[in-house]
């Protein structure tokens, strides 16, 4: 292998990353990653530093930055150490849009804890009366079966109006 072959291909690339080649490719072609070098062969051959630049990118997406401003992003950071503090701004107002996300998130997160709360309570006494209605049930359905008992309960009766 050639020095200019040293690198990751695109498979390899893609299953460090979990980057699909054809992403790979239209991230390379929408500006979001540099030209990569390549070898004699023309074939694609990713850095170390390349791995680490397209977790970032991967960062931002999951995190809701849009295409565009990656790609802004992108071109200000090839422009070199000019351009910190325009980055260093953008990284603050996506930073605070995640965390504005976030608050909203852990707001919905807690009103479903609540509903789950509501369902577990309502489950417990739903099954707090189903068994005290089976007791009731059972006892009255074993009170028909022994005679004795219901010929005892009707005595009972009967003396209380005596």
């Amino acid at each position: 292998m050639h020095e200019d072959e040293a690198g990751l291909t695109v498979a390899q690339m893609s299953a460090a990353t979990g980057v699909s080649a054809h992403t790979l490719r239209y991230y390379e072609g929408a500006g979001l990653i540099q030209p990569v070098a390549r070898t004699a062969g023309n074939q694609r051959r990713y850095s170390a530093a390349d791995v680490t630049w397209l977790q970032f990118l991967l960062r931002l997406r999951d995190t809701g930055m849009p295409i565009v401003q990656m790609r802004e992003y992108a071109q200000l950071r090839a422009q070199g150490p000019t351009t910190i503090e325009q980055r260093m701004r953008m990284l603050d107002a996506h930073r605070a849009a995640v965390q504005a996300q976030i608050a909203t998130l852990r707001g919905h997160e807690t009103a479903l804890a609540a509903k789950i709360a509501t369902y577990r309570r309502d489950l417990a006494a739903v099954s707090d009366h189903d068994r005290d209605h089976d007791q009731d049930h059972d006892r009255d359905h074993d009170q028909d079966r022994d005679p004795g008992r219901r010929q005892h309960g009707r005595r009972e009766e009967g003396r209380q109006h005596d």
